[in-house]
């Protein structure tokens, strides 16, 4: 063999060497390694969004992404005037987080404000697997929560980047992120589909007019983008995001649509739907429109008509009805009360009268544990639900431990104690025991925690309930009574009526997935 031909060996093994160094180096390093170094290329950099729904600018949003020492802290902070069953309300959203080079979460600090009172969330992750977190709600004192995690999880303001400098851009391609969610206090594996690569036009510049003193668009510009869709628990939320993974638009099942736009231009929007409001008040309309237009309003513009009027509904021994146009895999629509045969529901109310819970409280045995304990935002340990339980059921003196007896008398009692009114806010029992108001979430909370307190299992249903032409979404609790048995202390009915269709039990991040059935459901009254 010649020198030159030894030489061309060795160049070759040379360069086979490299280049299978340099794919090792690129496809077999550690991937958030890799990760690590695509969030380099991340531009910080604030963006801006009007929050529309039924046509209207209800909000504004703002996503501010920041370097630190410890890799990113991401800043969102949601502005929204809500309107529900008439009554105009305004809420504040603030979420920070800081996030390592990895985009894993490090801190977070949640905060929600309304008039009707706050909620603030504060935690850390330490390691990749212990998370701890603080929840402060009005009137009650601080929890601390600590509990073990699979993996470190990301929030949700972070995904469609997690997505993006993952290198999982591509269409047909799906993920699945464990995410934390500060609002519920829980974790959630969420499932990210790349549904197609496109073009989205935004506002790229305004201007005042100072012809008219209003705020024009100047330019506008194409974003090559990608379609996503996020789901989790059946609620799917479809986006546009950039390369970078920054969000170009959103829409979600509740009729909400986010769109990105100049500050001067989301804000401008916003405060021409507060004029309408004002105007259309003025004129006897409600605060989401002119007289008459239900639209804007959460609750109304969600309710499903009936087919059939079911005046004094309380007193139907038995109603069935066709569920059409969602899945109803996943929902807790067959058990007790209800039995489900292919689409069609029929719920029995339970008698009353013959209910042989078969104990005493306090409730002896271990396997209802769930619904017996405390949980965030439903204090049945502090002493004063306790106290105000064994008020509402103290009758002669002595304290009942007929369950039946103590359930019917905290339904009644919360029916009592609470003013009705829309509440925008995250509520606690401790906070509703000592605003003494609320809709049906703050009459459930609070009965859950009472029930508790006393030894009688509880849990929360969330579903429809039919009134005045139409089924709307509502919650009540269920009280164990050897049967898992629904009561509604809303409207103070013991045992609730056959129009109430039970969806979903369990916790506040469970009754999310209620969601799906939005503008989606279809209901047939049979009977």
């Amino acid at each position: 063999m010649s020198r030159r031909a030894v030489m061309g060996v060795l160049v070759l093994v040379t360069w086979v060497a490299v280049a299978g160094w340099h794919v090792r180096r690129e496809y077999f390093a550690p991937a958030m390694t890799r990760l690590a170094e695509a969030t380099l290329t991340l531009d910080p950099g604030t963006h801006f969004y009007a929050i529309r729904m039924a046509g209207r600018t209800i909000g504004t949003s703002s996503s501010r992404l920041d370097t630190v020492p410890e890799g990113f802290r991401l800043d969102d902070l949601t502005q929204l005037d809500l309107v529900a069953m008439g009554a105009a309300g305004q809420a504040v959203v603030r979420t920070s987080a800081t996030l390592s080079t990895t985009l894993r979460l490090l801190t977070f600090d949640f905060a929600l404000q309304s008039a009707a009172g706050s909620f603030e969330a504060t935690g850390s992750v330490e390691g990749d697997s212990l998370l701890t977190v603080r929840i402060q709600s009005d009137g009650a004192p601080p929890e601390e929560i600590r509990f073990r995690v699979a993996e470190a999880p990301l929030v949700s303001g972070v995904l469609p980047i997690r997505l993006a400098k993952g290198g999982d851009l591509r269409v047909g391609r799906t993920v699945r992120f464990p995410v934390f969610d500060p609002s519920t206090v829980s974790n959630r594996v969420v499932e990210v589909e790349v549904l197609e690569r496109g073009t989205v036009m935004i506002a790229d510049s305004s201007y005042l007019d100072p012809a008219t003193g209003r705020w024009k668009m100047a330019r506008e510009r194409a974003v090559a983008g990608w379609r996503i869709s996020e789901r989790y628990g059946g609620v799917q939320v479809e986006s546009w995001i950039d390369d970078d993974g920054r969000i170009l638009g959103s829409t979600s099942p509740m009729g909400f649509a986010l769109e990105r736009t100049e500050f001067e231009l989301a804000r401008q929007a916003r405060d021409d739907t507060r004029e309408a409001a004002a105007l259309a008040a003025g004129r006897g309309g409600t605060p989401g429109g002119a007289a008459g237009d239900l639209s804007g309003d959460l609750v109304f513009s969600t309710a499903i008509a009936s087919n059939m009027a079911l005046d004094a509904a309380a007193g139907y021994d038995r109603l069935r009805f066709r569920l059409s146009g969602v899945t109803l895999d996943g929902f807790d629509l067959d058990g007790g009360r209800q039995a489900l045969e292919g689409d069609v529901l029929t719920v029995t109310p339970e008698d009353w009268a013959r209910l042989t819970p078969g104990y005493s409280l306090p409730y002896p045995r271990m396997d209802l544990r769930e619904a017996l304990e405390p949980e965030p935002l439903v204090q049945s340990g502090d002493p004063r639900i306790r106290a105000a339980a064994e008020a509402m059921v103290r009758g002669g003196g002595r304290l009942p431990n007929d369950p039946r007896v103590v359930a019917e008398r905290l339904t009644r009692g919360v029916h009592g104690l609470l003013r009705k009114e829309v509440v925008f806010a995250l509520p606690s029992a401790l906070s509703v025991l000592e605003s003494r108001r609320g809709d049906c979430t703050e009459h459930t909370v609070l009965y859950v925690a009472l029930a508790r307190s006393l030894g009688l299992p509880a849990r929360t249903a969330v579903g429809l309930v039919y009134l005045d032409g139409a089924f709307f979404y509502h919650a009540w609790p269920e009280v164990w009574l050897g049967a898992w048995v629904a009561v509604d202390p809303t409207f103070g009915d013991v045992p609730a009526g056959a129009a109430h269709l039970r969806f979903v039990t369990g916790t506040l991040a469970q009754q999310v997935e209620i969601a799906r059935l939005i503008g989606t459901l279809g209901i047939e009254v049979l009977e």
